[in-house]
């Protein structure tokens, strides 16, 4: 019983964190596009790969950062 506990504590964090990350993750996008003086979701609907690599990265290294904070 003490095993189901704990596995239930384990799936509750794990969901917290991916619940946090998705939010910090979704109000960096929109901070970033904020700062930019382009729209970067017309730019990427458009075909600029430019563009999508800049977002990749941006959303890669955010992610990075969060999840090294977490550990």
């Amino acid at each position: 019983m003490i095993i189901l506990k704990e596995y239930l504590f384990t799936f509750g964090w794990a969901l917290v964190g991916s619940l946090s990350m998705a939010i910090a993750l979704a109000i960096m996008l929109r901070v970033f596009s904020w700062l930019t003086p382009i729209n970067e979701w017309e730019e990427i609907k458009k075909g600029n790969v430019g563009v999508a690599i800049v977002i990749a990265s941006v959303i890669i290294s955010a992610a990075i950062v969060i999840g090294n904070t977490i550990i």
